[in-house]
């Protein structure tokens, strides 16, 4: 264990924790031939759809079994399980949000679509079947996710398609109805807190605190802590309880928040400590609601639910936005 993390990206995930159902739901339908060509891997993030995903193409695409990592495990040794952590397995694509301008993009291209088509239309080179991921289906736009809809229309011949949904609501029906669902559940507290102490090591406070902020999602709760969550969610405890944190501490957070580029992506850690500091709101106005001190605190955490995508959509400078809610905060003590 330690306090230093490094994040395990799902390619190169083997171990998956709490996986049980959905590892037997498709190990079912590929035991009885009824691998259905689209697989919707929905819940919210952090519970481990992309990862899973991984770990099918692996069972799929590899040769070497290792139940030592559940049902569908694979050998790490496996050749194609060893081109598919290297990210050059032939018969596996990934599409995902590309760089651009020095950060992502927002969407996935229907380009970058209509590749899937291309490479379903070739054979496997060297595998059963080949396999696209898509991380996340959420990230297309209407031209891409019509594109998407053409594909799903005609299945492809042993190609297998997984897409990733953290919000599958908001998909086109025609595409929900075209996919097999596999629904992945929150964890418990009590889960997410043994993970936690399995892999890192902090005080109880602060493994309390990934854990609340988790909502049951262990690996949102390893992101969080890897992205300086604590830092910005003891800044949020001590803004709300009235305690002035020191000028040039106020500064930097508003810089870190105000940066966007390829090492520091200010848009996500603005909306980190307003999720931080929403739920310290929570508390703040328990046993206050009367009150006109409880009154003002629910007031301004109404508006800060969607301060991260307004301040986005309207351009906002998040700094400046920052600055506003340290003021509003210094006003109510």
């Amino acid at each position: 264990m330690t306090d230093e993390l490094r994040l395990i990206a799902p390619r190169e995930s083997f171990d998956f924790e709490g996986g049980d159902a959905v590892d037997r739901a498709f190990l079912t339908a590929f035991q009885r031939d009824r691998l259905h060509h689209a697989w919707l891997l929905c819940g919210p993030q952090g519970l481990g759809k992309a990862s899973f995903a991984f770990r099918c193409a692996r069972f799929l695409m590899g040769h070497d079994r290792d139940e030592s990592f559940g049902a569908l495990g694979m050998s790490r040794t496996d050749t194609d399980v060893r081109l598919i952590t290297a990210q050059s397995h032939p018969d596996l694509l990934v599409l995902e949000r590309e760089m651009g301008d020095a950060k992502l993009k927002k969407n996935i291209t229907v380009d970058a679509v209509r590749e899937v088509g291309e490479f379903f239309s070739k054979a496997p080179s060297r595998s059963a079947y080949r396999v696209c991921i898509i991380d996340s289906v959420d990230d297309l736009n209407v031209n891409s996710a019509n594109a998407l809809l053409k594909i799903l229309e005609e299945p492809p011949h042993k190609g297998i398609i997984f897409l990733i949904s953290h919000s599958p609501g908001r998909l086109l029906p025609t595409i929900r109805s075209r996919c097999r669902r596999l629904t992945f559940a929150p964890w418990s507290d009590a889960q997410v807190n043994t993970f936690l102490r399995q892999r890192i090591e902090l005080e109880d406070e602060a493994i309390d605190r990934l854990v609340r902020l988790s909502h049951g999602a262990p690996g949102r709760a390893l992101s969080l802590m890897e992205e300086g969550a604590l830092d910005m969610d003891s800044l949020a405890g001590r803004m709300m309880e009235g305690t002035k944190p020191p000028r040039q501490e106020l500064m930097a957070a508003a810089a870190m928040f105000k940066a966007s580029n390829a090492k520091s992506d200010g848009a996500r850690k603005f909306a980190t400590f307003v999720m931080c500091l929403c739920d310290r709101m929570q508390d703040g106005a328990l046993g206050a609601e009367t009150s006109q001190k409880g009154q003002s605190i629910a007031k301004l955490w109404s508006k800060l639910q969607n301060a991260p995508a307004e301040v986005e959509s309207i351009n906002l400078d998040r700094g400046d936005y920052f600055w506003s809610i340290y003021n509003d905060l210094s006003a109510l003590n």
